[in-house]
């Protein structure tokens, strides 16, 4: 990948000018990763990206120091931020709270001068805050045995299949973490509260279906090596990690969409692509996601199946 960030002082984007800072300043020091090669991917996977930035609030994850040193969680947009970025205020307890909306890749490659390594955007949009238009299952491996990740992809079918039967259209991601996300477009008509009913319901009956793989319990101590299905980001105000994102772990890895068939792929793993090798998948391959937003469906129709095989 080039170093196009390193060429000045500014970089002009999408008719804007983004004032750099320090571009040198290594973020993945083990890799020579700097700031500059983080703004470069954004820019590069932008297109992409954005379809799921875009019109929602976002959490920034920041690690000024590199993905070794101190890091923080930034809600609210800091007063120094340009006024071209936009912004939402959104409700909270006690009040109210202004935050960062994504629209432009001027704005991806300003966030990454922030050392905003990872964005975390809000599952619901901006102007219906309190109707997610996507669910996500988060599947993480149960404990640290050598085929924990093998659980992984045995669940991810398994989820996969059965939201499939229920008439919906999940899509599949690596976290670039620890495991898989399936990501379930709605259609917005649906409040969180219901969602995440109907998420729980769901992960109930896939872990009564196989009880000696699966659990819903939520406290470690209890699981007994048994894989959680994870749906608790499906409330207000929780956010997700956003498809591309670099994460703050050894060698930069990427949250990387994928097609279905790729599940059965032997080599894959939750960080198989990086910084620097997704942007070759993406010109060889595509945007697996790409057009998700026609998998919209509605969870009506979806409960009504669900209560058919409760």
């Amino acid at each position: 990948m080039g170093a196009r960030a390193k060429t000045g002082d500014e970089v002009r984007v999408g008719g804007r000018s983004v004032p750099l800072s320090h571009p040198d300043k290594e973020l993945f020091p083990d890799d020579g990763i700097t700031k500059a090669e983080l703004i470069d991917y954004y820019r590069t996977v932008a297109r992409p990206m954005l379809t799921h930035l875009k019109d929602r609030p976002l959490m920034m994850e920041r690690h000024p120091d590199g993905y070794k040193g101190k890091s923080f969680f930034h809600k609210d947009v800091p007063d120094y931020f340009p006024d071209w970025i936009h912004t939402v205020r959104v409700p909270k307890e006690g009040g109210s709270l202004t935050m960062v909306v994504c629209d432009g890749t001027a704005t991806l490659v300003y966030l990454a001068n922030q050392a905003c390594i990872t964005p975390h955007p809000w599952l619901s949009p901006a102007d219906c805050l309190h109707c997610p238009d996507r669910l996500v299952f988060d599947l993480d491996p149960p404990g640290d045995t050598s085929d924990g990740f093998e659980t992984v992809r045995w669940a991810a079918r398994q989820l996969g299949d059965l939201l499939t039967e229920l008439g919906l259209r999940p899509a599949l991601m690596t976290t670039g973490s620890r495991g898989l996300h399936l990501l379930v477009p709605l259609d917005r008509r649906t409040d969180f509260d219901t969602a995440r009913h109907f998420a729980r319901r769901v992960a109930d009956l896939l872990a009564a279906r196989h009880s000696d793989r699966l659990t819903t319990e939520p406290r470690k101590n209890k699981r007994r090596g048994r894989l959680y299905l994870d749906t608790q980001r499906n409330a207000y105000a929780q956010t997700s990690v956003a498809p591309y994102a670099v994460r703050a772990r050894p060698h930069a890895p990427v949250a990387t969409p994928l097609d279905w068939e790729e599940l059965d792929d032997p080599q894959l793993g939750p960080r198989k692509w990086t910084l620097r090798s997704l942007p070759e998948r993406l010109d060889k391959y595509g945007d697996p996601w790409k057009g998700l937003g026609r998998c919209r469906r509605s969870l009506a129709r979806a409960e009504r199946r669900l209560d058919d095989l409760a």
